[in-house]
């Protein structure tokens, strides 16, 4: 069942946004050329318990894709007014792909306002990334991408996307379904020439360029969960299994039939796990002392 949509005006761009239930605020951020219908299959369980917020971020799904900053800390500061905006002045933040990214530079931006924070298959925890991304940083991919996804073929009912998808090594229907939506999103030249902006901004020919592996210690002081699809083709499942011994006090949680969408593939155990993950844990709340203490104790055994 589709998702209902509103939409606020937010520094002059239009933003689109879902919101559902009631209770303690939990915040959705999906990945690169994605949009907020990512949650779909997710949305109505977590709403039973859980006050939900999943906006298409900039350049995303429907809202705005104007010229300009798709830096993972402008997307940090956009949610940042989303929240104010909707007064939710505290969330659970859950990012998938490159939302975990944006998730974990809005716990290091605005730490106040993450109460909890949940990577799922999260991009910016090491090099690694599939050649499919990477290839949008290449020279003449502007050029490229108009053939290649302006296609007629490529609309919702063409065979074709599943058919690439398929020959680049995505298997589980998951995935196909997740990619699919995103390679729909690439029709519209605005579309594309904000996915270029973004893809740029985080990666370059050789992988991913942002890397947050030196700040993870500081989420010893927040509630941290790590969910990793085993089969991910995009993103190493290694780089959850890194980041959780890089992260003290974080659970880790493997999907060993999943890919890069675990919500899609298993969204029943998707919702137990982050349900039972926010019941079980006190929200943060920030403590500036806590984290200068943290910063001091690294930098001694530096």
């Amino acid at each position: 069942m589709p998702l209902p949509t509103q939409r606020i005006r937010l520094h002059g761009h239009d933003v689109e946004y879902t919101t559902a239930g009631s209770g303690p605020a939990v915040l959705l951020v999906h990945g690169i050329t994605s949009s907020l219908k990512t949650w779909s299959k997710v949305v109505p369980r977590l709403a039973e318990s859980h006050t939900v917020i999943a906006p298409d971020l900039l350049g995303h799904g429907a809202s705005a894709k104007p010229r300009g900053d798709y830096s993972l800390g402008s997307f940090a500061s956009g949610l940042r007014d989303i929240m104010i905006a909707l007064d939710v002045p505290t969330a659970t933040v859950v990012g998938h792909s490159m939302g975990g990214g944006i998730a974990m530079q809005l716990a290091y931006q605005f730490p106040e306002r993450v109460e909890r924070l949940v990577l799922v298959n999260s991009g910016g925890l090491g090099r690694e990334v599939s050649l499919l991304l990477r290839a949008a940083t290449l020279p003449g991919a502007e050029l490229v991408l108009p053939l290649l996804f302006g296609s007629p073929l490529f609309g919702p009912a063409g065979a074709v996307v599943g058919t690439t998808l398929r020959v680049l090594g995505l298997r589980s229907r998951g995935d196909l379904e997740g990619m699919a939506h995103g390679v729909r999103s690439l029709r519209r030249r605005e579309g594309q020439r904000a996915f270029l902006h973004t893809a740029r901004s985080i990666m370059d020919a050789g992988g991913q360029r942002i890397d947050a592996t030196d700040r993870l210690y500081l989420a010893e002081s927040m509630p941290s969960l790590i969910v990793w699809g085993e089969r991910d083709s995009l993103i190493p499942a290694g780089h959850g299994r890194a980041a959780h011994e890089a992260m003290p006090g974080s659970r880790l949680e493997v999907f060993p039939e999943a890919g890069h969408f675990p919500f899609n593939d298993d969204p029943d155990r998707f919702a137990d796990v982050l349900i039972g993950f926010i019941a079980t844990t006190d929200p943060s709340e920030y403590d500036e002392e806590r984290v200068r203490a943290l910063m001091r104790r690294e930098m001694a055994l530096a």
